[in-house]
């Protein structure tokens, strides 16, 4: 029971990792419509800009309090991911209002490499690490209950910590403030919100703003546990299925479905992974997008589109 209990909570906590990369998939679908293909990169140019700020912080203010440095080189990497979301409103979307699906599309592919790229002029290419205090020793937790007690991760538990406190500000955003219900309004008709008198170039501003934070949070938390690395745009990849399991326009639907693809990954890698020689945690959540695409395309939260004829 114990081991089943400590494979449940490394799913939990890995899930709501999972679940903060979908959001910033949602939060952009949600308010223009279109997938956006940027997001990995996103994550990376916000980790890169996180690392080196708080590298070089040290140096041009010549002083070693490590919780100072990191304070300040969020901040900075806040106002950069501001920065880019405003350009990226400014140079590419206001042209392309009211444009196809595609074409947004083609456009956050664009972007998505060009990230990469001014990244790297930017920041470097080698890896580099973010340490922002999270203990990585293992603790061993009610000990009083299981014989041994529970092994668990400090860093995934801080980690999943902050996700979650990330997720219930986000939701308190869109659901009590006047520009989380502006948001939810230009995400269910852009034409609609226009005529009753909001500024869609505005709210794009805002979202993309909003979704490069998540990025950075995102970017952060994974770079402290992997590094920070040009491979960490594929963790987006691992949150494709998350979007697709919860439903592209739901945030608790990412929060969901984040957790059931963690929990599911380590679940069938730990119990089922003997029988089949290993490797479910690695497609184990795309076969189970794949389903969901069979039979419930919108996911488990996601608005069923009816077209009429």
């Amino acid at each position: 029971m114990a081991f089943f209990l400590e494979t449940l909570l490394g799913g939990l906590m890995a899930g709501m990792l999972y679940s903060l990369v979908a959001l910033g998939f949602v939060l952009i679908f949600k308010a223009s419509g279109v997938f956006n293909f940027a997001q990995g990169a996103m994550v990376l140019f916000a980790a890169l800009a996180m690392a080196r700020f708080a590298e070089w912080i040290p140096q041009w203010l010549g002083f070693q309090s490590l919780l100072l440095a990191n304070l300040i080189a969020f901040v900075l990497a806040a106002f950069v991911m501001f920065a880019v979301a405003w350009l990226i409103e400014w140079l590419v979307l206001r042209h392309l209002v009211n444009q196809e699906g595609t074409t947004l599309l083609m456009a956050t592919l664009g972007i998505g490499y060009f990230l990469d790229g001014l990244g790297q002029t930017l920041f470097g290419s080698a890896i580099y690490k973010i340490d922002i205090g999270m203990p990585k020793e293992p603790v061993f937790a009610f000990g009083s209950v299981f014989p041994g007690g529970l092994l668990i991760n400090k860093e995934d538990l801080y980690a999943a910590l902050i996700a979650a406190v990330l997720v219930a500000l986000l939701s308190v955003f869109f659901q009590k403030t006047s520009t989380g219900r502006a948001l939810r309004a230009v995400a269910d008709d852009h034409q609609a919100a226009q005529s009753i008198g909001i500024p869609l170039n505005r709210i794009w501003v805002i979202v993309w703003c909003v979704a490069g934070v998540v990025a950075l949070v995102a970017g952060m938390i994974w770079g402290s546990k992997l590094g920070v690395q040009f491979s960490l745009t594929t963790v987006a990849l691992r949150a494709l299925p998350v979007v697709i399991l919860g439903g592209l326009t739901s945030v608790p639907g990412a929060i969901i479905g984040g957790l059931i693809i963690g929990v599911g990954e380590k679940l069938s890698e730990v119990f089922l992974g003997p029988y089949v020689g290993g490797g479910i945690e690695i497609w184990f959540a795309y076969v189970l997008a794949l389903v969901f695409l069979m039979f419930r395309p919108q996911g488990l939260f996601g608005e069923k589109i009816i077209d009429r004829v």
